[in-house]
């Protein structure tokens, strides 16, 4: 095997993985980062060895639960596309993006530490979320239901700063109407 290569996992451990990353973000989410690592192997329904298995420290496992929300948002684009109109997929798609940003915040005091250790948990990601959203725009201006005089990086940046402002759970409302206003002002006029 190539070094630094990885052997892809059985299924068994890519269950365990996936059941330890929902776990850890529920986790986090209710208990805050400083959580016992312990109580995440419980609530995913693994035993701790597998937890550290699979997350030797408490900054891999964080790292690990960041970088899987970054993916289901990217991921989610095709999905929504082929199950909505590009729209609807759109919007659907952009309350994925609160979400995402939601649960980042959650942890962005743990992600500064590990980039200052010299971690780069962020690597890539603002080029996968426009590549994600540069899709669902381009299927929206091939449907004719956008502007094209939009490009997807200022609608990333209005994103941004609905999530900046808006983006505590208690404020999901507000950010909710900031993008539907966002969406509407991106609608293409008859």
């Amino acid at each position: 095997m190539v070094e630094g290569a990885r052997r892809p996992l059985r299924a068994d451990a890519r269950r365990n993985r996936e059941k330890i990353l929902a776990a850890a973000l529920r986790v986090f989410a209710a208990q805050g980062l400083d959580a016992h690592l312990e109580r995440i192997a419980k609530e995913a329904g693994v035993g701790s060895a597998t937890l550290y298995r699979n997350f030797p420290t408490r900054e891999a496992l964080i790292e690990a639960v960041y970088r899987n929300e970054l993916a289901r948002l990217c991921d989610a684009a095709p999905a929504l596309l082929a199950a909505e109109p590009p729209l609807e997929a759109l919007r659907a798609w952009t309350r994925l993006f609160l979400d995402y940003v939601t649960a980042k915040y959650g942890m962005i005091d743990a992600l500064r530490a590990i980039a200052a250790t010299g971690g780069n948990p962020y690597g890539h990601s603002r080029e996968m979320i426009q590549a994600a959203l540069g899709a669902l725009m381009d299927a929206c201006a091939a449907a004719g239901t956008i502007r094209t005089d939009i490009a997807p990086t200022d609608v990333f940046a209005a994103l941004e700063g609905i999530a900046l402002t808006s983006a505590k759970p208690e404020q999901r409302r507000q950010a909710e109407r900031l993008l539907d206003l966002t969406l509407d002002g991106l609608t293409a006029r008859l």
